[in-house]
């Protein structure tokens, strides 16, 4: 069986809770009442706890759960939370007795990793952080392999986060051993040279004359663009034989693989060996880490790298402290971002007295900076008119007017029969 859950709790021990996305609502409506029967304070009269008892605690946020003694004695007792799994010494004066709810079975499951042996054969503290810190709230996908051998045991399960096998995982991190690794190769990919060919794969790209959604994510020039296929929008028609690379799913699996590989990112290997066009991942100034390739060495002393963000089609220029090994796993979603020249326009006559753009001193910066007003930020529409050599597209406002015309009208460009 397979199905979706929220990772409530991960114990000392290495168990981890999950509570089933099935059983949310559920969970939400005992919690709703639980609120609304106890409104009070903790038990303040002295009480004696017995272990396995079942109460409510009044957990730091000052909601009800439902609890139950794992250790009594002193001022303070150890309680799980049925529901989501986690064990804290809780006071008495936090805690009330009750067998209102006892009838309801816990809504979270103890799990453990199947065919996995931890190093020591029990989790070490700092694996048990690797696994607090990568699965904690998050949601993740559940294969069930085993059933225990009685109703409070734990589940054995294969755990899956953004695509990658935690199992696999926690093996390549050399915290425990796993049978059965289907991705571990996949993983050890990130040690030393990668092996070529691994390049990221190109899009699907809609048939010429059909009009379909974009963003421009990135300008070169004001002929030369790079666009995102809007995932909001399913194409119908396809150019290729295989279904839309660019449709929400597969856009929210690849933004899920990027955030799980960003809690991830201080295990993956520095780059030591740089080509031209190779994968990798690189730090953004927002501190996050985004797909990219290699294009070129800038500086020596110390070493900078050029690289373009596949996703967006930008460019940076990068110290090697920012640039790592990309899992592997990570190049079967095809790049976002794809260029395009603009056709139906071409520059100005040439003045010597306008400053241009540096690296394309056939447009004018005013050109450059008035298609960016024309493109930045807004919902657009492009038709491809042809393939090859290059990826040429009409690219249209809402209202369906060419956006170059805006350029012409200005006196920046002129019409390109």
């Amino acid at each position: 069986k397979i199905f979706q859950a929220v990772v409530s709790c991960v114990g000392r021990d290495g168990t981890i809770y999950i509570i089933p996305k099935s059983f949310e609502i559920e969970l939400n409506k005992l919690m709703t009442e639980i609120q609304s029967n106890f409104k009070c304070l903790g038990l303040l009269e002295p009480y004696c706890w017995k272990k396995g008892e079942a109460c409510v605690v009044r957990g730091s946020d000052t909601m009800w759960y439902r609890g139950k003694v794992v250790e009594p004695g002193g001022s303070t007792l150890q309680v799980q939370y049925i529901d989501h799994g986690c064990i804290e010494r809780i006071p008495q004066c936090h805690l009330y007795p009750t067998t209102l709810y006892t009838a309801v079975p816990p809504f979270c499951i103890p799990c453990q990793l199947y065919k996995t042996v931890p190093i020591g054969n029990f989790w070490q503290q700092d694996a048990v952080d690797c696994l607090q810190e990568l699965l904690t709230n998050e949601e993740v996908e559940i294969h069930v392999q085993e059933l225990p051998d009685n109703p409070w045991g734990k589940l054995s399960i294969s755990l899956y986060f953004g695509g990658m096998s935690l199992s696999s995982f926690m093996a390549y991190q050399k915290y425990c051993v796993a049978e059965d690794c289907q991705d571990i190769s996949e993983l050890e990919l990130l040690e030393g040279d990668i092996p070529v060919p691994r390049s990221y794969m190109l899009p699907l790209l809609p048939i010429p004359g059909d009009t379909f959604p974009v963003r421009v994510t990135h300008l070169v020039s004001p002929k030369e663009v790079y666009i995102c296929l809007d995932p909001s929008t399913n194409l119908v028609k396809q150019s290729a034989t295989e279904g839309d690379a660019n449709c929400d799913s597969e856009l929210e699996t690849l933004d899920e693989a990027l955030k799980w590989c960003n809690k991830s990112v201080e295990s993956f290997p520095f780059l030591t060996h740089f080509r031209t066009e190779m994968p990798c991942l690189v730090e953004y100034q927002d501190g996050l880490w985004y797909r990219a390739k290699l294009l070129s060495i800038e500086e020596f002393d110390p070493v900078k790298i050029l690289v373009q963000f596949v996703d967006y089609g930008s460019f940076s220029v990068v110290p090697t402290s920012r640039l790592r090994h990309i899992p592997y796993h990570l190049l079967k979603y095809p790049v976002q971002a794809v260029r395009a020249l603009l056709a139906g326009f071409k520059p100005a006559l040439y003045d010597k007295n306008v400053k241009r753009i540096p690296y394309c001193p056939e447009w004018s910066v005013e050109a450059l900076w008035a298609m960016m007003e024309c493109v930045e930020g807004k919902q657009l529409s492009a038709s491809i008119l042809a393939l090859s050599p290059e990826v040429t597209i009409s690219l249209y406002e809402d209202d369906q007017n060419l956006v170059h015309m805006k350029l012409i009208e200005m006196g920046l460009a002129e019409l390109d029969e």
